[in-house]
């Protein structure tokens, strides 16, 4: 125990003191962090290197605890062989974030980077063994290893949007790990975790609101992907029946916006690695409250987790799973209460029946498309047409091809409607009116636009009787022979026909 707090004060003490002398370091540098008061909303420039301090007291720690008179031979000869191999991985995720945050890396670089790391810390022994108390074959240990590891990685750097917010929630999380593992036992996350609480805990005196320094990608890459380790180490010594689930309660808040900010950008069709306004922290800001509010607030939920998590781990038989209804009750009242858009639209559209007018819809594209390609006469295009307008709502449809001329009033509508002309050429359109409110599928009219248009335009010169003028032809003679001067002169044979016109002046 006596280690334990050793690392833990040792470490924190590290960081308070590497943390000033970093920030006013790189602050006469010139590496700041200039706000842009759209997504970057601090009052000034801040330095973002706080991954540095945060390293070192992680790594100083354990290195003073060797040279101290405690009795850690035996302590760290047992339990840190684990934590020296972890090195080399999270050094490789560190470095990955302070290059990018002194020079920029691009998306694709820093994911790199992050399976890089996640690889080797693979081979260093952290391996998600089990999934839902069940062992995981070995051709998904890897993958999925690799998965919780990046994600992690990725959800503290998302989150770090607020002064404290990812470093506050680190330390929630880091605190219940530790507390996991001394209740079960488990030394060697016990002695991970406890130099990443003390370096977080002094961190946050200078990164609370208002920050003078900020994580960066350096730091909160590095606290993602060290309590991603920390969540596989604890499932491995543990035997509880839902296993991954106590380290995604601890780690819910920046998981569920790594979630969310996929899940929006798919349903909106923006980049998934695009940046945006849509995350947690800024629909509570965008909401009025200050920073300092919606970092409490945040860390508030976050020790709701931590609770959670705490007393998955430790209540037996299926009480478990009576913890986790709670925790997916609170998750789903908490993301309704955010109010996204794309959800709400996302739900509307399953539960409401508009995926089954959506298909409803396509498939009459498809029935009109095989229908035109059929047709041998203007009447068969004509059909085709009025069917799919009767499927697609339209109460009027018309249709001018090739000369003749069809019309069809499907069903009344009101006088309050709009109208959709196609053109197929210069004479040649389809016509439709539409009544304003009709409650058909819509989705399918631009797609049944442009199907229109194309198979209408590349079926004219096969529909056209041999030996025709072609419309935009016709109407340029009919213009030709106002001044009496069209000449024509027909070749043999007369299946194509040429036509010499004088030039218009």
């Amino acid at each position: 125990m006596y280690s334990f707090l050793f690392l833990a004060a040792v470490s924190l003490l590290i960081c308070l003191v590497l943390t000033p002398l970093c920030r006013d370091a790189f602050r006469r540098a010139g590496w700041l962090d200039h706000p842009d008061q759209l997504r970057k909303t601090h009052a000034r420039a801040v330095p973002r290197v706080g991954g540095i301090p945060i390293a070192i007291a992680y790594v100083g720690s354990f290195g003073l605890l060797l040279l101290s008179s405690l009795n850690a031979g035996s302590i760290l000869g047992q339990h840190l062989p684990l934590v020296w191999k972890l090195l080399p991985a999270a050094g490789l995720v560190f470095a990955t974030g302070l290059i990018d945050d002194l020079y920029g890396l691009k998306s694709w670089q820093k994911l790199l980077g992050q399976v890089a790391a996640a690889l080797s810390a693979y081979w260093g022994g952290v391996q998600a063994l089990t999934l839902a108390g069940h062992p995981v074959d070995h051709w998904w240990c890897l993958p999925l290893t690799v998965l919780w590891l990046v994600g992690c990685s990725n959800a503290f750097n998302l989150i770090d949007g607020v002064d404290g917010l990812a470093a506050g929630l680190g330390l929630f999380a880091t605190l219940t790990m530790a507390i996991a593992a001394m209740l079960h036992g488990n030394l060697t996350l016990a002695v991970a975790t406890a130099p990443l609480a003390g370096a977080l805990l002094g961190f946050l005196r200078y990164n609370f609101n208002p920050a003078s320094i900020f994580l960066g990608d350096s730091g909160s890459l590095l606290v993602g992907f060290l309590l991603g380790c920390y969540g596989v180490l604890w499932t491995q010594k543990s035997a509880t029946l839902l296993g991954m689930a106590a380290p995604l309660m601890a780690l819910s808040i920046p998981i569920l916006d790594v979630c969310l900010s996929i899940g929006r950008r798919f349903l909106s069709q923006n980049p998934i690695f695009g940046a945006d306004r849509g995350h947690i922290h800024h629909r509570l800001l965008d909401r009025g409250l200050s920073p300092r509010r919606v970092a409490l607030l945040l860390y508030a939920a976050g020790g709701l987790g931590a609770l959670f998590s705490v007393l998955q781990s430790l209540l037996p038989g299926r009480l478990p799973l009576l913890v986790l209804a709670l925790f997916c009750a609170s998750i789903w009242i908490f993301v309704r209460s955010l109010g996204y858009v794309e959800f709400g639209v996302a739900r509307k559209v399953f539960l409401g029946g508009t995926v089954r007018r959506l298909l409803g819809a396509h498939i009459h594209l498809v029935n009109l498309e095989s229908s035109l390609a059929a047709a041998s006469t203007p009447n068969d295009c004509w059909v085709a047409i009025r069917d799919a307008c009767r499927h697609l709502g339209f109460h009027y449809v018309r249709l001018q091809l090739l000369g003749e001329s069809y019309d069809e009033q499907i069903a009344l509508g009101s006088q309050i409607c709009w109208t959709m002309r196609i053109p197929v050429s210069a004479v040649d359109y389809v016509s439709c009116d539409r009544e304003i409110g009709c409650a058909l599928e819509t989705t399918g009219l631009a797609a049944f636009a442009d199907l229109l248009g194309d198979r209408l335009r590349s079926k004219l010169a096969r529909l056209r009787p041999s030996g025709s003028l072609d419309p935009q032809i016709a109407a340029l003679v009919g213009r030709v022979e106002s001044y009496g001067s069209a000449k024509v002169m027909r070749a043999a044979p007369a299946a194509t026909a040429i036509y010499c016109l004088p030039s218009i002046k």
